[in-house]
């Protein structure tokens, strides 16, 4: 019953993780949707920048625009971050085995970390979908119809597509979510064992208050750059998950590959890397929070860590 409880205290701490996630990072998602939703079509850029949407956004819709879609995030990234952490941990262990080095072994990181996303795409591929489909909404929305509420715009979805509609974009989250995840895990532990091997000196060890200082620094930085490197490596597959979960043709390709193509033709590279900036900009902060929040849930809860 020992490891069911670990367990246990692996998912609740993930769920922590992905409630900081969204209370810091949804008005950078909802600007980084807008720009790949708007700024990737045939009739040029609705938003001169990330600037550009955001004051539109807060000057037609309020502050409450920049949180769309933020109850289904809140839903569905509690639960997503609960399974992903708890999830990444227990497979991690369970490859690692009786294995005392401390030390990352990217064999044990990579297959880990793909799994887990992989896992999640699932539960991500309807939570935003509804997510973005609310957050393109306003005087540029692509779709004719007004959602209420997440509830309203999967109710919809599923009464115009069927239950397949609510999986629009699934490929593309499967993919991103699997290579991004082992790019997160990689830079995570990496850079959180070499910061540690560096600031683990008897300096840092003379107080619990520079103790608790440095473990959260580390947590700060080595989950600020873990998130940017998952969207650096994975923004063009979200640029096309964007475009499928959002656009109203009911033809149009689920193909991610078939759309970046077509983005590539219409915006270059630039399209391929539309909403870069507020999606950069969202990262480190979002997963700095997450890391912090997962790291000393885990230590309240009694989980220890390498």
């Amino acid at each position: 019953m020992a490891g069911a409880g670990d367990a246990a205290k692996e998912y609740a701490a993930g769920c922590a993780a992905g409630i900081a996630q969204v209370a810091v990072g949804h008005p950078f998602d909802t600007v980084k949707v807008k720009l790949q939703a708007h700024n990737t079509t045939a009739h040029g850029k609705v938003y001169r920048n990330a600037f550009h949407c955001t004051r539109r956004t807060l000057v037609e819709e309020g502050i409450r625009g920049l949180y769309k879609g933020g109850s289904s995030s809140f839903i569905g990234i509690a639960l997503e971050s609960s399974l992903f952490f708890g999830t990444y941990s227990q497979a991690k262990q369970l490859l690692k085995g009786k294995s005392e080095d401390s030390r990352p072994q990217l064999q044990v990181i990579i297959p880990s970390a793909a799994c887990s996303g992989a896992l999640i795409s699932c539960i991500l591929t309807p939570t935003e979908l509804t997510k973005c489909r609310m957050q393109v909404q306003g005087k540029d929305a692509m779709h004719a119809a007004r959602y209420s509420s997440p509830l309203d715009c999967a109710v919809k979805t599923l009464q115009s597509e069927g239950v397949c509609g609510l999986f629009r974009g699934g490929l593309a989250t499967l993919f991103r979510e699997a290579v991004g995840n082992a790019v997160f895990f990689c830079t995570y532990e990496y850079s959180r064992y070499w910061m540690h091997n560096f600031l683990d000196s008897p300096w840092f060890s003379s107080g619990n208050h520079l103790v608790l200082a440095k473990d959260v620094g580390i947590g700060i930085m080595s989950g600020g750059m873990s998130g940017m490197a998952f969207w650096t490596a994975t923004l063009p597959l979200d640029v096309a998950k964007t475009i499928i979960q959002t656009d109203p043709d009911p033809h149009l390709s689920r193909n991610p590959f078939q759309i970046l193509s077509m983005v590539y033709r219409r915006a270059g590279m630039g399209g391929c890397y539309a909403g870069l900036g507020p999606t950069l900009a969202r990262a480190f902060p979002a997963n700095a929070a997450a890391i912090v929040a997962w790291e000393y849930s885990a230590k309240i809860l009694g989980i220890r860590r390498d």
